[in-house]
């Protein structure tokens, strides 16, 4: 597996607003845009940001990520009520 280091992340912009945020950009497949879109237009209470930052933190917990932070926002995300099934 490769791994990141901070030359090579050529697409992460620091947000000017906050110091613990980061841009991130990348492609995604049209089956994958279509779902996160129809489940956001699906859960007004969900948008794309707090999806992918949901399904990230879920992805690092279940392979073994230690983080406090990130264990905590996983935890919340999990009880956060959709009608999307």
């Amino acid at each position: 597996m490769n791994q990141i280091n901070q030359s090579e992340m050529t697409n992460v912009e620091i947000d000017e607003h906050s110091s613990n945020k980061i841009t991130l950009e990348t492609e995604l497949s049209e089956s994958l845009y279509k779902t996160m879109k129809d489940f956001v237009l699906c859960n007004p209470t969900w948008d794309q940001y707090k999806l992918i930052n949901s399904a990230l933190a879920r992805f690092l917990v279940l392979n073994g990520c230690e983080d406090i932070n990130v264990k905590e926002f996983n935890r919340n995300q999990i009880f956060t009520p959709s009608k999307y099934i």
